[in-house]
């Protein structure tokens, strides 16, 4: 590995949302996907070009940001894109409302698969729009589709969409082909047009491989919209660039007015220029990240069977966030996350966020070098290992 991910890295003061919004100094976070790791060099020398320019007006995004992107997804994903149906925007939470105003009307239905990123209910509510929940089923450490019931909510003709997180957030699946043409199939029949959420389609564990949902059949790209981003993958959030992508004419169109509207449609110079270096330069350092992520997901397995077996991990197969069942506890995911907040200074999510199927479960971030995690891996055990849990 020539990048060091073990790298202590220091943003608590830096007005850092993760760190800096913790009630206490001490408190470590474990809570929302922004990583702890310094981002590729390429990207860091792309910034450093642009700043010495020293003029920061208005941005007109290049052909090269669209090619960076085609070739990004054709080399490690091969998905073939036409640049010409990509649009810009300043991230996927924005793109998802401006899809979602844009295809649909106010009393409308709009499917999730639940346990599910939490953004996904605010985007269909600001809508006006009614959320349904195709559930999906535990199986041993996984999850699976119940796609009879998935069938049984497309076939409702109020259904207009279906927001697909591929890879999963927070159940870390990683959609394999069959999967994604059961789904593709039961949304064709019934006239659901499927907005993918692929903002982690480049966090992805060995022996596992990302499908772009829109890259399985001609069919499918015409009934299909991706939102894309580095941002996970390279740690670039506060940029806020993300792109949209569609083959359907008449739904680009219609996504391109909304985005107008909403006012998302403008992204800055910094932005334009690190995804860029990242889709052109950033391969081999998201490559050891990858590995990097893949150890510290090892070790927090093993510490769970070692110490804390009562409380199973959900298999990891993509993103660097980890769903931890506790319901060996009698406590509600709310009541864990507090303890763990107040008790032990330690940040996580709860899984109530993602829907009603997050009860009993907490969401940790586990992209820090090694030895941060290990310090939260530690006060959980200290947490549902004292008389606190019983």
């Amino acid at each position: 590995m020539n990048h060091n991910f073990d790298q202590m890295t220091q943003r608590r003061g830096t007005d850092c949302t993760k760190w800096d919004c913790a009630p206490d100094d001490d408190m470590l976070p474990m809570w929302v996907a922004d990583m702890d790791f310094i981002t590729a060099p390429a990207v860091i020398t792309a910034l450093e070009n642009r700043a010495r320019q020293g003029i920061f007006g208005y941005v007109r995004v290049p052909s090269r940001f669209y090619a960076a992107i085609a070739s990004w997804f054709n080399r490690r994903h091969s998905f073939t894109i036409n640049p010409g149906h990509l649009l810009y925007t300043t991230g996927v939470v924005p793109a998802l409302s401006a899809i979602v105003r844009a295809l649909t009307q106010p009393g409308d239905k709009v499917i999730v698969q639940t346990p599910v990123y939490n953004c996904f209910f605010s985007s269909i509510r600001n809508q006006g729009c009614e959320i349904v929940t195709n559930a999906l089923r535990r199986q041993d450490d996984t999850y699976v589709i119940d796609f009879a019931d998935l069938e049984q909510k497309a076939s409702d003709p109020q259904a207009k969409l279906l927001l697909l997180c591929n890879p999963h957030n927070p159940a870390g699946r990683v959609w394999q082909p069959d999967e994604l043409t059961r789904i593709g199939e039961i949304c064709l029949r019934h006239n659901v047009i499927v907005v993918a959420d692929e903002i982690h389609c480049d966090l992805v564990q060995p022996g596992f491989r990302y499908t772009p949902f829109a890259s399985i059949n001609p069919e499918f790209m015409q009934n299909a919209i991706t939102c894309m981003s580095p941002s996970k993958a390279f740690n670039l959030a506060g940029l806020q660039v993300a792109a949209i992508h569609t083959a359907n004419d008449a739904m680009r169109q219609k996504i391109d007015k909304a985005l107008n509207i909403h006012e998302v449609c403008e992204i800055n110079p910094f932005a334009v220029e690190a995804l860029i270096a990242a889709y052109n330069n950033g391969e081999a350092w998201l490559d050891d990240l990858n590995n990097y992520l893949h150890g510290n997901y090892q070790y927090l397995k093993a510490f769970f069977e070692e110490h804390l077996p009562a409380f199973p991990v959900t298999r990891l197969e993509g993103t660097y966030l980890v769903w931890v069942d506790c319901s060996a506890i009698a406590h509600s995911a709310t009541d864990i996350t507090r303890h763990l907040k107040l008790h032990e200074k330690l940040w996580v999510n709860e899984g109530t966020l993602y829907g009603e199927e997050g009860e009993h479960f907490i969401r940790l971030n586990i992209a820090c070098p090694r030895e941060r995690m290990i310090t939260g891996l530690n006060k959980i055990k200290h947490a549902f290992t004292g008389g606190w849990v019983k």
